[in-house]
């Protein structure tokens, strides 16, 4: 079975996610990055293509050359992955998406929710495939707690408190001038209105919602810019409530002091609760009401086929966060290919994609409204 021809959109030189995207397209021998429109000038993609051994013919220098011209060759991409700031996530999906070229996109959907509406309307007008890397949804014990409550262990869902804090923005990183990531993740041009609930909140949501099944009906937003100077938010602290009746909270943060990655999920239900921790993701706890708490691991006792399916190594052996998002390749190389046969894949539904999307756009709108409005409760 050859391997899905890949392309690139952005991911060059000094950026962090294209390079974790290359890794989790090649765990799997599933996908072969062929060509790139790797970074914002045509020279820089020119470079950036050649530090990663691209035929400098697929080095393009921008997404709308490089759609052209792939989907003219008989050897053309298959796939493309958009790893660019959010504000050009849109325009760059809808390019490819009308040329039959499947998607595999960095969340969030877009920048704004004009974009969204746009890029809503690429993907339901075209054959090809829409697939958002919400990759924390990829972990073996995430889909394990997912399985879980699907199957009643917790009963029907009572709270849900998600949190997603890290610190690297404590400071003004983004006006020394050697912080790129910084720079575009705290401009609202690029990065759209929300800052921290658009870059890690969304995560926090979509776990939320992957895991018990449920959706936020509406939202209390209390929404922080600490720093003296950011114009958007860099802390958040949102009330949820859930269409199925829950009551959940949500707390994201980049100016929390001693946090690198934290993103935390606890869900309790009538009959007992579960938690997990990103940074020690191969543990997933467990507590039937009364009894004594109970720790399972990835590939260990009590492991569920759905977390066993998106294992890759014998228990003891840790996986994580390139595993993960791995989990996201795997799927999408699996629709890919049904798609190709006219097929349905058979696992698309944990694959996160337009719905999810539009979810995370939603819950960044929600978020502004309501804080402008002194945390005011606001539907989604």
């Amino acid at each position: 079975m050859t391997r899905i021809r890949l392309g690139m959109v952005g991911g060059g030189k000094d950026a962090f996610i294209g390079a974790v995207h290359r890794i989790a397209a090649r765990i799997d021998g599933e996908f072969d990055l062929v060509a790139g429109a790797l970074s914002s000038t045509p020279e820089k993609s020119r470079d950036s293509g050649a530090a990663l051994g691209l035929n400098p013919d697929r080095c393009y220098g921008s997404f709308e050359e490089m759609a052209e011209a792939e989907a003219a060759r008989p050897d053309g991409i298959e796939a493309v992955a958009i790893v660019t700031p959010n504000h050009v996530h849109g325009p760059a999906a809808a390019t490819f998406l009308r040329r039959g070229i499947h998607v595999i996109c960095d969340k969030p959907l877009t920048a704004t929710m004009a974009q969204a509406a746009e890029l809503e309307a690429a993907i339901r007008h075209s054959d090809a495939l829409f697939i958002l890397t919400h990759n924390y949804t990829g972990y073996p014990m995430i889909r394990q707690a997912r399985a879980m409550i699907a199957a009643g262990d917790l009963g029907a869902i009572r709270v849900v408190q998600v949190e997603y804090a890290q610190d690297w923005l404590t400071e003004a990183a983004e006006t020394t001038g050697s912080n790129k990531q910084a720079e575009w993740r705290t401009d609202p041009e690029r990065s759209g209105a929300g800052g921290s609930i658009g870059d890690i909140g969304t995560h926090a949501h979509n776990l939320a919602c992957f895991v018990t099944g449920m959706t936020v009906e509406s939202l209390s937003a209390d929404l922080q810019s600490f720093v003296p100077g950011r114009r958007v938010d860099d802390n958040a602290h949102v009330l949820l409530r859930f269409h199925e009746g829950a009551r959940g909270m949500l707390w994201c943060s980049q100016v929390a002091p001693g946090n690198e990655n934290g993103l935390r999920l606890r869900v309790y239900g009538e009959k007992g609760g579960l938690e997990w921790l990103q940074e020690d993701p191969n543990y997933l706890w467990f507590t039937p009401f009364g009894e004594p708490k109970r720790l399972l691991t990835r590939r260990g006792a009590g492991a569920s086929d759905a977390a066993n399916a998106v294992s890759r190594t014998p228990g003891g052996h840790p996986e994580g966060y390139l595993e993960g998002f791995a989990n996201i390749y795997a799927g999408a190389a699996q629709a890919i290919r049904a798609a190709q046969r006219g097929d349905r894949a058979p696992d698309l539904d944990l694959l996160p994609g337009l719905e999810e999307g539009l979810a995370g756009m939603r819950f960044i709108d929600a978020c502004i409204r309501s804080s402008q409005g002194n945390a005011a409760w606001v539907t989604l």
